[in-house]
């Protein structure tokens, strides 16, 4: 990312849903992306950028929510650090989609977005 500090201005205007949801829409976005094996430079960007959402938002969030996020943010950056290699791993691929998927639901879910 370019400019790191406009970006997290601009982030940081939305509420704290709209923040999660956003975070949401990157792993969603990330899950597809590796599955198709689609755009892998897409997948780095998105790896890096969700890592910063989580940053940014997890400081508006519960002590459990914090702790959820923060669990990711470490998964998350292990996987930027790796992706050129594990990319090439279909098992690895795999089991990526899987859990950036089980992430986008979890973080929409926590965002309270589509609660009745």
């Amino acid at each position: 990312m370019r400019d790191l500090s406009a970006k997290q201005s601009r982030y940081l205007q939305d509420p704290l849903p709209t923040r999660l949801g956003n975070l949401a829409s990157n792993l969603a976005h990330m899950s597809s992306f590796a599955k198709g094996a689609k755009n892998p430079t897409a997948v780095e960007r998105l790896l890096d950028e969700s890592r910063f959402f989580i940053e940014w938002a997890a400081a508006d969030t519960g002590l459990e929510t914090t702790a959820e996020l923060v669990e990711m943010q470490v998964q998350l950056s292990w996987w930027y650090h790796h992706w050129q290699e594990e990319q090439t791993k279909p098992a690895e691929v795999t089991r990526f989609v899987s859990q950036t998927r089980a992430w986008s639901d979890r973080v929409l879910d926590l965002s309270g977005l589509f609660r009745a």
